[in-house]
């Protein structure tokens, strides 16, 4: 279920950059019942650190305007189907897959130096700890985005294919 819930969402967010709360939503619902019939209460303890880890991770990501709430539900929507452990090796995979799109896509859009710019003055505001300007906000609309539930999903299926026979909370 996680990974048809993971292949639903990208495609979504590929397709109109939203992630809807009806999938988000209904599939935390879905994953904690599911890892409470399969492993009783410690199911359901597993299932809600794996939602409460996801959205707890990337809430600084929301706060600060770099990453969709669609993105974050989602993270917390996969914690609650696979648990703390499988969802900290899909955040980390889909931090690397997020990273090569957006290289490809700086290329792609000959933007280089100026997303180099922009990581210097990222990096001056968390030096000098104040928020970066607008310009390197998700409500820039010139920025260059990342459909990051994309990345999350291709993670997922690829974890999920290279793990199908032990999948499920840990």
């Amino acid at each position: 279920m996680a990974m048809v819930m993971a292949a639903v969402a990208g495609y979504t967010d590929w397709r109109s950059r939203r992630i809807p709360n009806w999938l988000t939503v209904s599939g935390a619902l879905v994953g904690v019942a599911a890892n409470g019939i399969a492993g009783g209460w410690s199911g359901v303890k597993a299932s809600l650190l794996g939602a409460g880890l996801g959205l707890l991770l990337l809430l600084p990501f929301v706060l600060l305007r770099s990453l969709g709430a669609g993105d974050w539900k989602l993270a917390g929507a996969l914690g609650a189907f696979v648990g703390p452990a499988a969802l900290t090796d899909l955040l980390i995979g889909s931090i690397f897959v997020a990273g090569i799109m957006a290289f490809v896509l700086v290329i792609y859009k000959r933007r280089l130096m100026q997303t180099l710019r922009n990581i210097w003055r990222m990096l001056g505001s968390m030096l000098r700890l104040h928020m970066p300007g607008p310009e390197v906000s998700l409500d820039n609309p010139e920025s260059l985005k990342v459909p990051y539930g994309v990345a999350l999903a291709f993670t997922t299926l690829c974890y999920g294919a290279l793990n199908w026979r032990m999948w499920g909370v840990r």
